[in-house]
C-alpha cells in the first residue's frame, strides 16, 4: 500500500447510471463449484463419545420415564406412594412401602425421588441429544424429535436406536468428513 491517500472521485467524470447497458457491464466471473461435502464436527473419537454419553442418558431417561409413568399410576389410580425408612401412622416403622401420604409420620418419599431424579436425568438427556446433533451438524427438527424421546413413554428407546444407526451410517458414508486434528 501506499502513504498517499486515494483522491475522491469526482462525481461528474461517473457515467450516468441510466445509460449504462449490458454490452458495458462485460461477462460476470465463473461461478465456484458447488460444496455438497458433508462435515462433522468432531473427530471420530468424539463423536463416538458423544454418540455414548447420548445412549446411556437415552436408557437412562427412558427407564425413570416408565417409574414415573408407574408411580403416577400408582399415586393418582390407587392414592398410594412408596417410601421408605419411616413409621407408619400406627406406629409401625417399615423399610420400603406403599402408603398414602396422610398415613405416614416420616420416612423418605421414593415417589418424589423419582420425580426429582428423572427431571435432572432429563436434562442430562437434552445435553447429550445437544453434543450429538451438533457433532454430526444435523437440521434443527432431528434435534427436536431427539429432545421429544425423553417425554413419551418407550419413545426414547427407539429414538435412541434410529439415531444411533443413522450415526454410524453416516460415518461409514462419510469417511472423510470428520475432523481431524
Amino acid at each position: 500500500m501506499t502513504d498517499k491517500p486515494t483522491p475522491p472521485v469526482d462525481p461528474s467524470t461517473l457515467p450516468d447510471p441510466e445509460d449504462i447497458t449490458e454490452a458495458d457491464l462485460g461477462q460476470a466471473p465463473p461461478r465456484p463449484e458447488a460444496k455438497n461435502k458433508r462435515r462433522f464436527g468432531g473427530t471420530y473419537r468424539q463423536i463416538h463419545s458423544a454418540q455414548r454419553l447420548y445412549k446411556f442418558t437415552a436408557w437412562l431417561t427412558g427407564i425413570f420415564l416408565l417409574l414415573l409413568v408407574l408411580q403416577m399410576i400408582i399415586k393418582y389410580g390407587f392414592g398410594y406412594e412408596m417410601f421408605a425408612a419411616g413409621t407408619a401412622e400406627d406406629g409401625t416403622e417399615f423399610i420400603v412401602g406403599f402408603y398414602n401420604r396422610e398415613a405416614v409420620l416420616d420416612g423418605v418419599n421414593i415417589s418424589l425421588l423419582v420425580l426429582i431424579v428423572h427431571g435432572w436425568l432429563y436434562v442430562a438427556y437434552l445435553l447429550g441429544c445437544f453434543r450429538l446433533w451438533s457433532m454430526m451438524r444435523w437440521g434443527g427438527m432431528r434435534l427436536l424429535a431427539m429432545a421429544g424421546g425423553g417425554v413419551v413413554p418407550f419413545l426414547s428407546f427407539f429414538v435412541e436406536r434410529r439415531v444411533n444407526h443413522q450415526t454410524d451410517r453416516e460415518l461409514a458414508e462419510y469417511p472423510d468428513a470428520v475432523l481431524r486434528y
